[in-house]
C-alpha cells in the first residue's frame, strides 16, 4: 500500500531541485501534492509531469515572504483537496553574495532570512490550523548542515538555518498535544543545478563541497526521509533534526 495514501501534501518550493522531486515522491506514495514557487512555468511543469504519471497535484505560484499569497496557497489546497495533512517547507537557498559577518551582502542577509527563516514560519502559521482540523499530520522543514555546524563565508543562511532548526523544535513543543509532528530535514551539498552553479562560480563553494566524502547528494535522498517523516511511519517522531551529511 502506499505509504502517503489518503494524504494531502502542501510542498513550498517546489518548482525545481529538492522540493520537485519530494512532490514527485509524495504522489508516488499517493499523496494528493500541492506544489508552490514564483516560477509559474516551471511549477506548472513539475504538476503537469505528476500528473501525466497517474499522481494529482496542482501548481499554485506563492512567494512564501508574502503572507496574502501564502494563505491564498494554503486556502487553495483546501479547496481542491478538502484538508491538508502535511507541510514541508523546502523554500529558500544560499547563494555566493553571502558572506563572513564583516563583509557579507546586507541585502543576502535580508533576502535568507526573508525565504528561508520568515517563508517557513508563514507557512506553518497558515497550514498548521488546517493540521490540526484534519485530525493531525506533519510539518517537515529542510534546514541545512550549516545550521548545525557553520559553514565558512555564509553567516547569514547559517543564521536563518539555525533559526529554522529552532523554530521546527518550539513548533514541535507547541502543537504535539494537536498531533502535528514537526521534524528537520538536515542536508550538506545536494546535486541540484542551483548547486553545481555556485560550485562552478566559487573556489570556495568547491571546497566545501569537497568535504562530502560520499559526494553530492541526490535528491531523491532528502525526499525519500520527507515521505518517511510525512508517513505514519514516524507517528512517534517530532521535534527531531535528521543529517543527511553525504560524508561530511
Amino acid at each position: 500500500m502506499p505509504r502517503l495514501l489518503g494524504k494531502v501534501a502542501l510542498i513550498a518550493g517546489a518548482t525545481t531541485g529538492i522540493g520537485k522531486v519530494t512532490a514527485e515522491e509524495f504522489a508516488r506514495e499517493g499523496a494528493k501534492v500541492v506544489l508552490t514557487g514564483r516560477r509559474t512555468s516551471e511549477g506548472e511543469a513539475a504538476a503537469a509531469g505528476i500528473r501525466h504519471s497517474g499522481g494529482d497535484a496542482i501548481f499554485v505560484q506563492t512567494d512564501v515572504t508574502d503572507e496574502a499569497a501564502v494563505k491564498n496557497a494554503v486556502a487553495r489546497t483546501v479547496e481542491k483537496y478538502g484538508s491538508l495533512h502535511v507541510l514541508f517547507n523546502n523554500a529558500g537557498g544560499s547563494s555566493n553574495a553571502d558572506g563572513k559577518v564583516t563583509t557579507a551582502s546586507l541585502d543576502e542577509f535580508w533576502r535568507v532570512i526573508r525565504v528561508d527563516l520568515f517563508g517557513t514560519f508563514l507557512c506553518s502559521r497558515y497550514a498548521i490550523p488546517e493540521i490540526i482540523k484534519a485530525g493531525g499530520g506533519a510539518v517537515i522543514n529542510n534546514a541545512s548542515m550549516v545550521g548545525i555546524k557553520g559553514e565558512l563565508n555564509r553567516a547569514g543562511y547559517s543564521a536563518a538555518k539555525g533559526g529554522v532548526i529552532a523554530l521546527t523544535r518550539s513548533m514541535a513543543a507547541d502543537f504535539v498535544g494537536d498531533k502535528v509532528r514537526v521534524n528537520a530535514i538536515a542536508p550538506g551539498a545536494v546535486k541540484t543545478e542551483r548547486i553545481l552553479a555556485m560550485v562552478e562560480a566559487s573556489p570556495l563553494a568547491r571546497k566545501a563541497v569537497e568535504v562530502q566524502r560520499l559526494g553530492l547528494i541526490d535528491p531523491v535522498e532528502i525526499a525519500q526521509l520527507a515521505v518517511l517523516l510525512a508517513s505514519d511511519e514516524s507517528r512517534s517522531t517530532t521535534g527531531e533534526v535528521f543529517p543527511i551529511s553525504g560524508g561530511r
